[in-house]
Protein backbone atom coordinates (compact mmCIF):
# COMPACT_ATOMS: atom_id res chain seq x y z
CA UNK A 1 0.00 0.00 0.00
CA UNK A 2 1.65 3.34 -0.96
CA UNK A 3 1.13 6.42 0.96
CA UNK A 4 1.38 10.33 0.59
CA UNK A 5 0.83 13.13 2.52
CA UNK A 6 -1.08 15.56 0.14
CA UNK A 7 -2.50 19.08 1.44
CA UNK A 8 -2.08 18.22 4.87
CA UNK A 9 -4.54 14.61 4.31
CA UNK A 10 -2.81 11.13 4.28
CA UNK A 11 -3.87 9.46 1.34
CA UNK A 12 -3.69 5.61 1.00
CA UNK A 13 -4.06 3.54 -2.28
CA UNK A 14 -4.40 -0.28 -1.35
CA UNK A 15 -4.08 -2.14 -4.48
CA UNK A 16 -5.69 -5.89 -5.25
CA UNK A 17 -8.26 -7.65 -3.03
CA UNK A 18 -9.20 -6.75 0.72
CA UNK A 19 -10.25 -10.14 2.27
CA UNK A 20 -10.37 -12.42 5.24
CA UNK A 21 -6.82 -13.44 4.31
CA UNK A 22 -5.23 -9.91 4.25
CA UNK A 23 -7.78 -7.67 6.09
CA UNK A 24 -5.93 -7.77 9.39
CA UNK A 25 -2.64 -7.03 7.86
CA UNK A 26 -4.19 -4.22 5.96
CA UNK A 27 -6.18 -2.88 8.88
CA UNK A 28 -2.61 -2.74 10.60
CA UNK A 29 -0.83 -1.10 7.82
CA UNK A 30 -3.30 1.34 7.58
CA UNK A 31 -3.37 2.17 11.28
CA UNK A 32 0.12 2.09 11.15
CA UNK A 33 0.71 4.80 8.58
CA UNK A 34 -2.40 6.79 9.80
CA UNK A 35 -0.06 7.14 12.89
CA UNK A 36 -1.48 9.57 16.18
CA UNK A 37 -1.21 13.18 14.40
CA UNK A 38 -3.46 12.65 11.09
CA UNK A 39 -6.46 14.69 11.24
CA UNK A 40 -7.34 13.92 7.82
CA UNK A 41 -7.63 10.48 5.73
CA UNK A 42 -8.52 9.81 2.47
CA UNK A 43 -8.31 5.80 1.26
CA UNK A 44 -8.21 5.69 -2.72
CA UNK A 45 -9.93 2.25 -3.59
CA UNK A 46 -9.32 2.78 -7.51
CA UNK A 47 -6.97 -0.15 -7.36
CA UNK A 48 -8.79 -2.37 -5.23
CA UNK A 49 -10.66 -4.93 -7.48
CA UNK A 50 -12.51 -6.75 -4.52
CA UNK A 51 -13.28 -6.48 -0.96
CA UNK A 52 -15.12 -9.09 1.65
CA UNK A 53 -17.59 -8.63 4.88
CA UNK A 54 -13.64 -8.71 6.59
CA UNK A 55 -12.25 -5.77 4.42
CA UNK A 56 -15.35 -3.80 5.15
CA UNK A 57 -15.06 -4.43 8.93
CA UNK A 58 -11.69 -3.23 8.55
CA UNK A 59 -12.81 0.78 7.44
CA UNK A 60 -15.62 0.64 10.25
CA UNK A 61 -12.84 0.38 12.57
CA UNK A 62 -10.47 2.82 11.13
CA UNK A 63 -13.26 5.30 10.90
CA UNK A 64 -14.49 4.92 14.45
CA UNK A 65 -11.05 5.06 15.67
CA UNK A 66 -10.56 8.29 13.74
CA UNK A 67 -13.99 9.69 15.14
CA UNK A 68 -12.87 9.30 18.49
CA UNK A 69 -10.39 11.52 17.75
CA UNK A 70 -12.25 13.77 15.47
CA UNK A 71 -10.39 13.16 12.58
CA UNK A 72 -12.02 13.30 9.04
CA UNK A 73 -12.04 10.06 7.36
CA UNK A 74 -13.03 9.56 3.55
CA UNK A 75 -12.86 6.84 0.12
CA UNK A 76 -12.95 8.17 -3.10
CA UNK A 77 -12.19 6.51 -6.48
CA UNK A 78 -15.04 3.09 -5.92
CA UNK A 79 -15.06 1.00 -8.62
CA UNK A 80 -19.15 0.49 -9.61
CA UNK A 81 -18.98 -3.36 -8.09
CA UNK A 82 -16.92 -2.24 -5.09
CA UNK A 83 -19.52 0.86 -4.18
CA UNK A 84 -22.46 -1.33 -4.33
CA UNK A 85 -21.13 -3.27 -1.85
CA UNK A 86 -20.73 0.08 0.07
CA UNK A 87 -23.96 0.75 -0.62
CA UNK A 88 -25.71 -2.86 -0.12
CA UNK A 89 -23.91 -2.49 3.13
CA UNK A 90 -25.32 0.63 4.20
CA UNK A 91 -21.38 1.67 4.77
CA UNK A 92 -22.00 4.82 2.45
CA UNK A 93 -23.90 6.09 5.25
CA UNK A 94 -20.91 6.07 7.61
CA UNK A 95 -17.89 6.46 5.92
CA UNK A 96 -18.01 10.00 3.48
CA UNK A 97 -17.52 8.45 -0.31
CA UNK A 98 -15.85 10.55 -3.23
CA UNK A 99 -16.14 9.68 -6.67
CA UNK A 100 -12.63 11.68 -6.94
CA UNK A 101 -9.64 12.26 -5.07
CA UNK A 102 -9.96 15.91 -6.25
CA UNK A 103 -13.70 15.84 -4.96
CA UNK A 104 -12.25 13.89 -2.00
CA UNK A 105 -9.73 16.94 -0.86
CA UNK A 106 -11.72 19.42 -1.51
CA UNK A 107 -14.42 18.08 0.54
CA UNK A 108 -11.65 17.45 3.37
CA UNK A 109 -9.70 20.60 3.67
Amino acid sequence: MNTELKDGVLIAKPEGRIDGVNARDFHEALSEAIGDDSSAVLVDLAAINYISSAGLRTFLLVAKTLQQRSAQFALCSLSEPIREIFEISGFDKIIAIHASEEEALTALS
